[in-house]
């Protein structure tokens, strides 16, 4: 099941990844519908990181042009 996210904001995908992660902790859905969901909420999760990376990426070019010395955090890489 593709998650259809043309014009999807960052914070859209994030606040429906939320409402899954919720749905799962509950416990009380069928399994098909909690494999279904548990697929989408990855789904939703990829993209949520994609555009964290492009965020930054665009903030350090941004910073670079202006000769400003940048430094991130480490983050562990995701497991796919």
């Amino acid at each position: 099941m593709a998650v259809s996210r043309t014009e999807q904001s960052f914070e859209a995908a994030l606040e429906q990844l939320e409402g899954i992660v919720k749905e799962l902790e509950k416990g009380d859905i069928p399994l098909e519908e909690a494999l279904t969901s548990f697929k989408k909420g990855i789904e939703l999760s990829q993209f949520c990181q994609k555009k964290l990376t492009d965020a930054e990426e665009v903030l350090t070019k941004i910073m670079n042009e202006n000769d400003e010395e940048i430094i991130f955090e480490e983050r562990e890489p995701m497991d796919e």
